[in-house]
C-alpha cells in the first residue's frame, strides 16, 4: 500500500504552508525550479528557500502589498499537478487593487516536489495598475 501524498496533496501542502519550514519537507533536495528568463533554472532545496524568503520580503513584487493566493482549480495525474489560481493585491502608492490568473506545474517524486514550473499573466496585472513598471522579465524569476 502506498503512503506517499499524491501530487495533488503535495501541491495542496506547499501552498498551505508556503514560506515554512513544513511547506520546505515537500520539496525535494534537487528540485528544479524552471522560472524561464535570463535567470534560468535554480536548482536545490536551499535555492527554493531563498525563493520564499525573496518573496516574503517582497524582492519580486516591489510596491506591492497584501498579496495573496487562492486556488481556483487543480487537475493532478501521476507525478503531475497543476493549479490555476488567482494572485491578488493592492499597489502601494496608489492603492490600485488586482487580480490575474496564474499557474504552476509540479512533479512529485517520493511525496516531494522534484521540478516546478509557473506563469503569471503581468501583463494584465500592469494594465489592471496602469503602470509598466511590473514587466514580465523582472516576475518571469518569481517562478
Amino acid at each position: 500500500m502506498n503512503t506517499e501524498p499524491s501530487a495533488a496533496e503535495v501541491h495542496r501542502l506547499v501552498v498551505e504552508h508556503a514560506f515554512t519550514e513544513e511547506g520546505l519537507r515537500y520539496i525535494a533536495p534537487d528540485v528544479v525550479d524552471h522560472r524561464g528568463g535570463a535567470g534560468g533554472d535554480h536548482t536545490g532545496l536551499d535555492a527554493w528557500r531563498e525563493k520564499w524568503a525573496a518573496l516574503a520580503r517582497g524582492d519580486f513584487t516591489p510596491g506591492l502589498r497584501d498579496l495573496s493566493v487562492r486556488v481556483d482549480q487543480n487537475v493532478s495525474e501521476g507525478e503531475f499537478s497543476v493549479n490555476r489560481y488567482t494572485s491578488s493585491g493592492t499597489e502601494t502608492a496608489t492603492g490600485r487593487r488586482y487580480s490575474v490568473t496564474s499557474m504552476d506545474m509540479i512533479r512529485v517524486r517520493e511525496g516531494r516536489i522534484v521540478e516546478h514550473w509557473a506563469l503569471m499573466d503581468v501583463t494584465d496585472r500592469a494594465a489592471q495598475l496602469g503602470s509598466a513598471q511590473f514587466g514580465s522579465a523582472q516576475l518571469r524569476s518569481a517562478g
